[in-house]
């Protein structure tokens, strides 16, 4: 199909004019690989002589939570390792006999799990990761499962301590056992990053230790505080191998079948998992706002200014990185953005 390059390439213009982000990189494509991609503004707009390329490595944030941990559990459920009904203290030890024991990785993975909102950890548990994991674990819920769809990191951060240990082997290992190397996502991994890699990152918040933006270490100040990987954010990837993934979802081959997930996990997560309760949420997906029925496009954001849409029905998928989080916080510029985006992605 014609994808609306030109018009997509002034969208991202006037994002980097009105300081929205300093820069962006984008794809369309299908089922058959990228359509359409570019890049636009700077890396960074202390350096404007060094442009923003389609090879720039950007902190992928809360995408983190499918390129390691939706996969990671989609890999578990493939295997028959995990039943995401089974209530999870009647399998894993250290969730019994706590709140989270009565819990499922469905409703983890469709937010309706009841678990607090904020992860809030070195105020509530330290600064140790032993102690960490023994505090979100045992934490009391908020609210009874399957009440309301509430978002936080911790399902998260909980579904990677889950899958690390199933699997036996800590999150960053697994996902790039079983997913990023055997799809060829050579660039996707958990940071920090070496110096000479992190020369390549778009940088994002002013860091209040150094008073210099982060390049190539987490934003996420509960990844930093986990040694930089865990199952909230701390990824660190590429648009290439955003299409990588993206196009494997509709259409996983025989050439990555050593994947963990395949079609059943990627078809399962993107229904609607939370019957009547607002807003709706597949397995970390969700439907992307002002789409439904047969346009069937599902989204998940990242907090720097990341973003990747896929629809299955459309045999398409689309990929905005932003380094947005150099500027602010504030969401709405960019939200606008994404969406008028998608609009144009899709339509």
């Amino acid at each position: 199909m014609p994808y609306r390059t030109d018009r997509i390439e002034h969208l991202l213009s006037e994002g980097v004019r009105d300081k929205v982000y300093p820069g962006a990189a984008w794809a369309v494509g299908d089922s058959g690989g990228v359509r359409a991609t570019g890049a636009t503004g700077v890396l960074d707009p202390d350096e404007p002589g060094v442009k923003m390329r389609p090879d720039t490595i950007f902190d992928a944030a809360s995408l983190t939570k499918i390129l390691a941990v939706w996969a990671s559990v989609g890999a578990l459920w493939e295997d028959g390792v995990l039943d995401l009904d089974a209530p999870l203290g009647t399998f894993w030890d250290e969730a019994a006999g706590h709140p989270l024991g009565g819990v499922t990785a469905r409703q983890l993975l469709t937010h309706t799990a009841g678990l607090p909102l904020r992860a809030q950890l070195k105020n509530l548990y330290g600064t140790d990761p032993a102690d960490i994991r023994r505090g979100v674990l045992r934490e009391a819920l908020n609210r009874p499962p399957d009440e309301a769809v509430e978002y936080t990191d911790r399902a998260a951060l909980i579904l990677g301590y889950l899958a690390e240990y199933l699997s036996g082997r800590p999150i960053d290992q697994f996902s790039e056992e079983r997913t990023w190397r055997p799809l060829g996502m050579d660039s996707t991994r958990f940071g920090p990053l070496p110096a000479e890699v992190a020369s390549r990152c778009a940088p994002t918040e002013v860091d209040q230790d150094t008073g210099t933006h982060l390049k190539g270490i987490a934003h996420d100040f509960s990844a930093r505080l986990l040694g930089g990987v865990c199952g909230i954010a701390g990824v660190f990837t590429v648009l290439a191998d955003l299409a990588v993934f993206l196009r494997y979802m509709l259409a996983p081959t025989a050439a990555s079948a050593e994947a963990g997930f395949g079609a059943d996990w990627t078809a399962h997560s993107l229904t609607v998992q939370t019957g009547g309760l607002q807003p709706e949420r597949g397995l970390f997906w969700h439907p992307a706002p002002g789409t439904t029925g047969e346009q069937d496009v599902w989204v998940h954001y990242g907090f720097t200014g990341t973003g990747m849409w896929i629809s299955p029905t459309q045999d398409r998928w689309a990929v905005l990185l932003t380094n947005k989080l150099y500027y602010t916080r504030d969401r709405q510029p960019l939200t606008d953005v994404r969406n008028t985006f998608r609009g144009l992605a899709f339509s």
